[in-house]
């Protein structure tokens, strides 16, 4: 049996327990809430997670093209880019998926048959990580750039207000 069949009959336990992970990454409160309700109005930061980490599985699980791959990833990453979050805090996921696997495949990664498969795999999930990187600093390069923006619109504004003649600079 292939590493990559044993991953597709646990998937759904992966996903779960992944989820699972992500979610209590968070402050016990904030856990609890994002945990309980799947509805993308009542709970829209716990339903894009949730969406955007299934997504990435299924890519992920059948090698699907980069750009697939990106977009998943960019579902769940725009989130922590928004929250001020660390890159190491943002893609720590990602790592726990590594984790995940070893835990709930330990006993058939013990064949030698697959120890390739796995470190195939977990180069994957390295190369995962890279892009998610990539997919992170544009985030925050975008979010910035908004910033920026609106500050130069203030200013320019308030410029304008008090007279200030803008088109010699």
């Amino acid at each position: 049996m292939t590493l990559t069949t044993l991953l597709s009959q646990k998937k759904a336990l992966i996903l779960d327990r992944w989820l699972q992970g992500i979610f209590e990454s968070y402050p016990p409160e904030t856990a609890v809430f994002l945990k309980k309700d799947g509805n993308r109005f009542d709970n829209p930061v716990g339903y894009r997670i949730s969406q955007g980490i299934r997504s990435l599985l299924e890519a992920f699980l059948t090698d699907a093209d980069i750009d697939e791959v990106r977009a998943s990833l960019d579902e769940v990453i725009r989130i922590w880019a928004v929250q001020d979050f660390s890159p190491a805090q943002a893609l720590a996921f990602i790592f726990l998926l590594k984790k995940l696997i070893r835990d709930e495949l330990a006993a058939e990664l013990k064949d030698a048959r697959l120890s390739q498969e796995c470190l195939d795999l977990e180069s994957r999930i390295d190369g995962l990580a890279l892009l998610g990187f990539e997919v992170f600093m544009k985030r925050r390069e975008k979010l910035y750039e908004i910033r920026v923006s609106e500050f130069r619109d203030r200013v320019s504004g308030l410029l304008r207000s008090k007279g200030v003649d803008l088109s010699n600079l």
